[in-house]
């Protein structure tokens, strides 16, 4: 068997609501049962809900901040300079009436207006834009959460924070991401040297797989689809995985006994041995077939 020293996987879906989180959560803990070492990171940063299903205690906590500009008018001449460097169109300016203002939600923080300035004009003040929680479960930190601050405009550097918190002595990274296939899907999935789709068989799950599959052959990034709630819509999913040649990794029924169990905060692996060692199974396949370290940090 080939095992990576460290392995990451990301369970990604192109909507929310598929069951992604149920099954990263339920992939982490049947691994840590049978004494992996194993880490979650919750990289869906705008809602972030794994912590809700473990019972864990904060370790520690990281404050993620972005350096913002601020113009100070007596020293500015209004030239414009900062405004024509500003790609991001961060910074309004009415020369004419002397108005200059930095409209921070849309700062990258390049620093591209400290540099146009030639009037020391402007400096920078730090700018709060969400927390990393690193949690314990038994003695070791392996649960991790992004969680972006309300308001911040994309959350896409406290995702970064979280990613740089790896533990490389853990055998098996299960990054949990954000739904979508926008830049906090993209960044996430970059992290990973495999990525598990999670959809439904329905028309809706479809639309988004396809998005989720194009995204990921453009970043040449492995990956494999599990279907959740098999048994209800159509089989237009299946028509699709075996038109394109993508491996279907394992169905998961629609069951009424898994969404009770998962709505009471659940692991639905303690009440279900044959999907505990699907997940298991599922996993170890991975790993000997791509579990080799490829990815590059």
């Amino acid at each position: 068997m080939i095992k990576s020293k460290h392995h990451i996987i990301a369970i990604a879906s192109g909507k929310g609501g598929t069951g992604k989180t149920f099954v990263a959560t339920n992939l982490f803990h049947a691994l840590k049962e049978t004494g992996e070492n194993v880490m979650l990171i919750d990289c869906d940063a705008e809602a972030p809900n794994a912590l809700a299903f473990f019972d864990s205690r904060q370790a520690d906590c990281i404050e993620v901040t972005q350096q913002v500009p601020v113009i100070d008018s007596a020293k500015c001449t209004f030239c414009g300079k900062c405004h024509e460097y500003c790609a991001y169109n961060a910074i309004f300016i009415l020369p004419s009436l002397e108005i200059i203002k930095v409209i921070e939600d849309l700062c990258h923080a390049c620093g591209a207006c400290l540099v146009a300035c030639k009037y020391d004009a402007i400096t920078q003040k730090s700018v709060t834009l969400g927390q990393v929680s690193l949690n314990s479960i038994n003695e070791n930190v392996n649960l991790i959460e992004a969680r972006t601050k309300i308001g911040v405009m994309t959350p896409v550097l406290v995702i970064k924070a979280a990613i740089r918190q790896i533990d490389h002595r853990n055998n098996i990274v299960i990054l949990d991401s954000p739904p979508g296939t926008s830049c906090p899907f993209i960044h996430t999935v970059a992290a990973a040297d495999y990525v598990v789709l999670v959809t439904e068989p329905t028309p809706f799950g479809l639309s988004d797989l396809k998005r989720s599959v194009e995204t990921l052959k453009q970043m040449n990034k492995p990956f494999g689809v599990i279907v959740n709630r098999a048994g209800i819509g159509n089989n237009e999913v299946y028509d699709y995985l075996e038109s394109e040649g993508i491996e279907l990794l394992l169905e998961i029924p629609f069951d009424k006994e898994i969404a009770r169990i998962c709505s009471n905060g659940g692991m639905v692996v303690n009440h279900n041995p044959a999907l505990k060692h699907q997940l298991l199974k599922l996993e170890q396949k991975i790993t000997d077939k791509h579990g080799i370290g490829h990815h590059q940090r």
